[in-house]
């Protein structure tokens, strides 16, 4: 006898044969073919050989596993692994809706990618796709662990099996009351057409007999509400905190949304799309409408993952499968729950002995600091502040003391990920209100901030305050704010610049650098790329700065292959790199090169890194770490030896 699985597969087939006859154009058959085995011993000399080659898509997902393993890892406390449970769910959420859906894309437009390490546009499509599955079920494993732990603390979670006749009582009082007002169900039949389903959605695929006859609907799992349902302590007959499942205590009740029908079953499926954001340029007249409107084609995104649960029955999977236009590799059907991203509630839960001691960072100003003593103190010393070790509140009291300062007449800032009670924003208000001149680039392009960019534009322009969207082509990803005071013996220019954005939650987790600073090259350097934001420039050299795209690879370029020549001259070579991805394949190759001449070269890549380290003649003098822990490693900076003489640069650019 067929699985449920088997059975969905041979119908499908079947009927994707029907629909065929007729046609003499066949459906292209994916043939998955892994790269070719690379021999041990490579040749030095060929450095575009795609042994050298970690494929970007299979490194961040090992990326993602040493997030994972730190779910494992007993050293974090309990709640701190949920946290991480979390992360990991949410990564890989992302990486359907991005790197899968745009491999997908690829390989429906016919373009024949072959990437640096040999993989085709076929053969990386596969491959993601199946260690991804591996770390889903990975993922469900830390999960089946973390749960027992939870329960030994007494934070237990109940199966439906396990509830008792005063849970499911006071359950259905629940659903009733709490949950039902809040639930549409929705029949898709000849008469209703199949509902949209959103991104990252729940629903449950509901067969009904109604009049005789099998109809289907969609009732979806609404985000609104918490996933995690807490039962009273009389209820629960336990000590703790005691949880069930929302969509549970759906399924449990679906016959009250149903009256006078019979339920015959209730399957979970969720759907991931395409959440790629595409800006045709010729298009772009207007960017902020572009950027809008692109926003809401994404809400009809193709599929780039359909969860099913492992019951689904072959003809509901069916009617989804056809609905959704997806084949068999798009369809998992994983045994256990789906969605782990909302395991971060549990992380709110009051524990403090299973969640790290709370941290308080260093505060560099008051938040009230007199302005003449701060600029007084940035005219003559540079200052370098670390986060979250020394808070971000650094940021604020430089903005507000700009804001208060009567002789301030000028503020210029960039905002890439705002968040979403951002302080800044007020603050920059305030100033257009005090009369001062102010400039807001806000990129609208910022993944998965796009909505919310597009929010805090308006605002700011409905307060008179000058606002540009950046541009179609790029994003500005630059982290910058420019102060410009008059002084008595003149204009004075005072400048902020981070690795970091200009958010003051992330800035609690990310480590990431700040720089505040009155030197002349520098500010004249922020004036300059600040006219080129907000206006036009041919401008090709800057002072101290290394801007892109305009010539950060060059220099680049240039500061690597000068620690080379050092040590083809017999002196001391070395750098640090320390960024979040290394992707791109030309800057891989003149690290290759560096390393070929002897220069010792030290990589701290948080994510994504396509260089082979240590391989005999090529890259024996390159190692690479990751460093993943309690605070996610964001700060890019680059250190040359120099012969003596050395130099460090700060920035917010990888080398991608």
């Amino acid at each position: 006898m067929d699985s449920p699985a088997d059975a969905a597969v041979t119908e499908r087939r079947q009927r994707s044969e029907r629909r065929s006859r007729g046609t003499t154009r066949a459906k292209p058959v994916l043939r998955v073919i892994p790269p070719r085995t690379h021999d041990a011993a490579i040749d030095p000399n060929d450095l575009k050989n795609p042994g050298l080659y970690i494929n970007r898509e299979l490194s961040w997902l090992e990326f993602n596993q040493r997030v994972l393993a730190q779910a494992f890892d007993s050293s974090h406390p309990l709640l701190e692994r949920v946290k991480f449970l979390s992360i990991v769910g949410t990564n890989l959420d992302e990486f359907f809706m991005i790197r899968v859906a745009t491999t997908l894309k690829k390989l429906r437009e016919g373009i024949e990618d072959v990437a640096p390490d040999g993989y085709n546009t076929e053969q990386q499509l596969y491959a993601m796709r199946s260690r991804a599955r591996k770390q889903i079920d990975d993922q469900a494993a830390c999960w089946d662990e973390l749960r027992r732990l939870l329960a030994a603390e007494k934070i237990t979670i109940v199966e439906p099996d396990a509830w008792t006749p005063p849970m499911r009582e006071y359950l259905a009082a629940y659903f009733t009351r709490e949950i039902s007002p809040v639930l549409t169900p929705l029949a898709f039949d000849p008469g209703h057409p199949f509902p949209l389903i959103s991104n990252l959605s729940k629903n449950f695929a509901v067969v009904v007999r109604h009049g005789n006859r099998t109809k289907f609907a969609r009732v979806k799992v609404p985000d609104v509400l918490p996933r995690f349902v807490q039962l009273p302590e009389n209820i629960a007959d336990r000590d703790g905190q005691t949880f069930v499942f929302l969509e549970d205590v759906i399924q449990a009740n679906m016959q009250e949304l149903f009256p006078g029908t019979q339920v015959k079953g209730a399957h979970l499926f969720r759907i991931i799309r395409d959440a790629d954001l595409e800006i045709e340029q010729d298009e772009a007249d207007d960017l902020l409408e572009t950027v809008d409107r692109s926003l809401k084609q994404l809400r009809n995104g193709a599929i780039s993952l359909l969860q099913v649960d492992a019951a689904m029955p072959a003809r509901v999977l069916n009617i989804l499968a056809e609905n959704f236009e997806v084949g068999d590799d798009v369809i998992m059907r994983p045994a256990y729950r789906l969605g782990f991203g909302d395991w971060m509630q549990l992380t709110t839960l009051h524990r403090p002995e299973l969640k790290y001691p709370p941290f308080s960072p260093k505060s560099l100003w008051r938040p009230d600091e007199d302005p003449e003593v701060l600029f007084d103190q940035l005219r003559y010393q540079d200052v370098l502040v670390h986060h979250p070790y020394e808070s971000f509140g650094s940021v604020e009291a430089f903005l507000r003391a700009a804001v208060k300062d009567p002789h301030v007449i000028a503020i210029k800032m960039t905002l890439y990920r705002i968040g979403a009670n951002s302080p800044l924003i007020n603050l920059l208000i305030q100033a257009a209100e005090a009369g001062k001149q102010v400039a807001v680039l806000v990129e609208l392009k910022a993944r998965f901030d796009e909505r919310n960019n597009i929010i805090w534009a308006k605002r700011l322009e409905s307060h008179g305050i000058h606002v540009v969207y950046g541009f179609a082509d790029l994003k500005t990803h630059a982290k910058q704010c420019m102060v410009v005071r008059q002084e008595a013996d003149g204009i004075q220019r005072y400048v902020h610049t981070a690795t970091g954005n200009y958010n003051p939650d992330t800035a609690k987790v990310y480590t990431d650098l700040g720089y505040f600073t009155a030197d002349p090259d520098i500010v004249s350097d922020v004036s300059d790329v600040f006219n080129y934001l907000t206006g036009y420039s041919n401008r090709k050299e800057y002072r101290s700065m290394l801007v892109a795209p305009v010539q950060l690879r060059t220099r680049l370029c240039e500061l690597i292959n000068r620690e080379a020549e050092h040590a083809k001259a017999g002196r001391p070579a070395r750098m640090i790199l320390k960024v979040n991805a290394v992707t791109d394949d030309q800057m891989i190759r003149v690290l290759y090169r560096a390393s070929q001449a002897g220069v010792q070269t030290d990589m701290i890549v948080r994510g994504i890194c396509s260089l082979r380290p240590g391989i005999p003649g090529v890259s024996d003098n390159i190692t690479v770490r990751s460093i993943v822990g309690r605070f996610l490693e964001h700060s890019r900076i680059f250190w040359f030896h120099n012969g003596g003489h050395e130099e460090m640069y700060i920035g917010s650019a990888d080398l991608m």
